[in-house]
């Protein structure tokens, strides 16, 4: 009986459990704060993000060896574990931890003024960090649906967080459907799974689903077909992606900057797990439905984000929704790469490494949108208008972000990253992807250059140039804005060690 008893690596699973331990630590304070002190929840939360952040350094500085815990024990043979904290779940967490700390960031100005209930907000913002966390390091089939819940079910009520505001209740309400729907396909793809393979762990299922009983192989490949469906609802990819610019628009900014974001890395990592760690033994079969899903989802996306008209009400917002939904798109690339490399933990890196650089840019992109929306609400493209003139450096800065996202210098780590992806399908003999990928970049080009432009424009009328010069710019905002172009410029500067970092060994 005494094998059965197993310690638990305690600063493995640190990151995820810190995150948790501060979003209860707020919940709590919440009842005994006074309304004046309400503020000392962002900065607490703020404080605990970044320390969850820092338990991350015993882990990378340690030896390359990964660190398991929750494995199973008694029985020889057997070294299967539920959390598993190697390179590949280290990088995601950075990811996720560092963006769910600009969020935070973000939100600081945004719950004052938009007067959303605050012990609420980080609680649930902070819930969701942990399991955006946890999922990383999920080596089983529970943990990781379990993980994906705690992160999704959050967001749900952070969406809908404007009481008595139309816009945000329809679009908490379409994004609540629409995660459901993905929860429900995923669970019975994983009950199928365990039904055909009698085990919920990755490296088993992996070695099992290699050699199913013959009966059981319609019931094997309905359940992997449907754990892909249900993650690529999670991933935004088409055609599950009608939940997000509405979505987008309803939500608080910061909450719509943390989906386009964290969401996406949630969906993107728990797709890489299921692939290539479960299945790689139906490798024929989900690595084409990708490649075709990929194609479908940069060509929808990108598509859809040009015909956005620059004076529409909360047209910059919607651009940046269809924007991360072609972003995503390239993002599936790798994965489907992945099913015809010899080396797919090489392939896998390059969705890590781009996911590094959008996450950075994109975050600082909604953080200027933030600033932008303080002065005008509606949130067109057109009121960024003379922001050169107003305000340089955010004006500098979108610009920047901007042309990371497109692919062009002095963006060097988007283009660094776009060429990655782009390698990885040629290399993959994925030459139509490549081909398609090409053209959704020159396609995207436009509508980023455009907005571009837009920032550096004088104002149509003398009295627009001074619209919100005066007004002062909150601290968390200008931190985040800062910490983003810092990133970006950092990556920038390095970008193959970010490849090199981002290729850690999955496998």
């Amino acid at each position: 009986m005494g094998s059965l008893i197993q310690s638990v690596d305690w600063l493995a699973i640190a990151p995820p459990t810190v995150t948790a331990v501060v979003a209860l630590a707020v919940l709590v304070a919440d009842l005994f704060l006074p309304e004046g002190r309400k503020p000392l929840l962002g900065r607490l939360s703020v404080a605990g993000l970044l320390l969850a952040g820092l338990s991350l350094l015993p882990l990378l500085d340690g030896d390359r060896a990964p660190r398991s815990t929750f494995c199973l024990t008694g029985v020889p043979g057997r070294d299967a574990c539920s959390y598993t904290a190697d390179h590949f779940t280290l990088v995601i967490q950075l990811l996720v931890l560092g963006g769910a700390l600009l969020t935070a960031l973000l939100s600081m100005s945004a719950v004052r003024d938009q007067r959303l209930p605050e012990g609420e907000f980080w609680f649930l913002l902070l819930s969701s960090a942990a399991g955006a966390a946890l999922l990383p390091a999920s080596r089983d089939l529970a943990t990781l649906v379990v993980a994906l819940e705690v992160a999704s079910l959050p967001a749900f009520a952070l969406v809908g967080m404007r009481r008595g505001e139309r816009r945000s209740s329809e679009a908490a309400l379409k994004f609540f459907l629409s995660s459901v729907t993905a929860t429900a396909v995923t669970l019975l793809g994983v009950s199928f799974v365990y039904a055909a393979t009698g085990t919920l762990h990755l490296t088993e299922v992996a070695d099992k689903l290699g050699h199913v009983d013959p009966r059981l192989d319609t019931l094997a490949q309905a359940g992997v077909a449907l754990t892909l469906v249900g993650f690529a609802f999670k991933t935004a990819a088409v055609p599950f992606h009608f939940w997000v610019p509405d979505t987008y628009v309803g939500a608080p900014l910061p909450v719509a900057a943390y989906l386009s974001v964290i969401g996406k890395a949630v969906g993107f990592t728990g797709l890489i797990l299921v692939t290539v760690v479960a299945f790689p033994s139906y490798a024929s079969v989900w690595a084409p439905a990708l490649a075709v899903l990929a194609a479908l989802t940069m060509t929808a996306g990108n598509v859809a984000a040009l015909r956005q008209r620059p004076e529409r009400p909360h047209s910059a917002v919607r651009l940046l929704a269809w924007s991360s939904v072609g972003q995503a798109g390239y993002l599936l690339v790798p994965i489907a790469a992945a099913g015809y490399a010899d080396d797919p933990a090489h392939a896998v890196g390059s969705t890590v490494a781009y996911a590094l650089m959008y996450a950075a840019v994109n975050l600082g992109a909604f953080a200027v949108a933030a600033l932008v929306a303080r002065t005008s609400p509606q949130n067109r493209i057109t009121d960024y208008r003379g922001l050169y003139a107003r305000r340089p450096l955010a004006a500098l800065a979108q610009g920047f972000f901007l042309l990371c996202l497109a692919g062009l210098p002095p963006g060097i780590i988007g283009l660094f990253a776009k060429v990655t992806v782009f390698t990885a399908a040629v290399d993959a003999g994925l030459g139509w992807l490549a081909v398609v990928m090409a053209l959704n970049v020159v396609i995207a080009l436009y509508y980023y250059l455009q907005w571009t432009a837009i920032l550096f424009r004088p104002a149509e009328e003398p009295g627009e140039a001074g619209t919100g010069e005066g007004a002062r710019v909150p601290a968390p905002l200008s931190v985040a804005i800062a910490l983003a172009a810092v990133a970006g410029i950092a990556l920038s500067g390095a970008p193959q060690l970010v490849l090199r970092f981002a290729s850690g060994a999955l496998l």
